[in-house]
């Protein structure tokens, strides 16, 4: 593989009048995690779609593993694993003959699929549970279940389409610290997903994608930049004292302070981080302002991705004539 395991440029994808991708240019280095995140209709799946020889763009070239998506497409899908939304594993078997049956499907030879079957239920923490019908799974079990299935053939490329909808905290938590091992071997991984907090994360980049363009790119510390810079947050105790804080915040920001009358908070941005949040705890002590919280704040990715795109994050397309 070269230093980029996809590249992608000027990808268009139309259905009839609506234009799903507008000319995507991407890149993902090898060994890294890239998320892409949009609004309803952006424009991922599809792009998901094209990278992985499922749909064809109208113009433009992508190459993934090295090999042309349009040209060498069976080259493509012998070095990648796709994970979709819904988990694929036959819920009558157990979870060793799922995987057991992916290997021999693969031509891996029913020896090496059985070898290679005990290596990922290990791996992802399933040996216990390998002679149980997938059925009686739990959700968290099922998904880590259907990501080893992707893995049997050891993609050098892992595409997951949100890995963890649906999952409760805890089996999030576990699926991300799998992902992680899979990128200390060397993986590359493009993700799309809805919680923010995955990319922030996971990812080494993001992908900001909407109505069919990329509009902002980079890791997330950068994105927050992007719409402001550190920020000092007061919560008062009283309501009653909102019209000092915010005399205050000003002073000390030269800005129009946010003010937040519900949850009595007051935000300002800073330039002079700590030095400016100490001038303010003096002039709250120096008032007698009792305060609930006083704390330097960057920007959340939500609130970046609101700025960026205007909409909240939510689920992926669903049919392709809306992406």
């Amino acid at each position: 593989m070269s230093d980029h395991a996809i590249s992608a440029h000027g990808l268009v994808k139309r259905f009839g009048e609506k234009t799903a991708l507008g000319g995507i240019d991407l890149t993902v280095p090898t060994g890294t995690v890239t998320s892409v995140l949009g609004p309803n209709g952006a424009g991922k799946t599809t792009a998901v779609r094209i990278l992985t020889t499922l749909s064809t763009p109208d113009e433009g070239t992508a190459t993934v593993a090295g090999f042309d998506v349009a040209t060498h497409p069976t080259e493509v899908r012998r070095r990648i694993g796709l994970t979709a939304q819904d988990t694929t594993v036959d819920g009558l078997l157990t979870g060793r003959q799922n995987l057991v049956m992916i290997g021999e499907l693969h031509h891996l030879g029913r020896a090496f699929a059985q070898q290679r079957a005990d290596e990922l239920l290990e791996e992802f923490s399933l040996s216990d549970a390998a002679e149980r019908v997938v059925s009686g799974y739990s959700g968290g079990m099922r998904r880590r279940l259907d990501i080893a299935a992707t893995l049997v053939a050891d993609p050098e490329v892992l595409f997951l389409d949100e890995p963890t909808t649906g999952l409760d905290p805890r089996a999030r938590n576990e699926l991300w610290d799998v992902l992680d091992t899979l990128v200390d071997r060397g993986t590359t991984i493009l993700l799309t997903t809805q919680y923010l907090e995955e990319a922030d994360r996971l990812a080494d980049d993001i992908v900001v994608v909407d109505h069919g363009r990329i509009i902002a790119q980079g890791d997330a510390r950068a994105l927050k930049r992007q719409v402001g810079g550190d920020q000092i947050q007061v919560v008062a105790s009283r309501a009653d004292r909102l019209d000092q804080v915010t005399a205050i915040l000003a002073r000390a920001s030269a800005t129009t302070p946010t003010v937040d009358t519900a949850s009595r908070s007051v935000t300002a941005p800073t330039s002079d981080g700590v030095a400016a949040l100490a001038t303010v705890a003096g002039a709250l002590h120096a008032e007698g302002i009792e305060v609930d919280d006083l704390g330097l704040r960057q920007p959340t990715l939500d609130e970046v991705f609101l700025t960026l795109t205007g909409n909240p994050a939510t689920d992926d397309e669903t049919q392709e004539g809306a992406r």
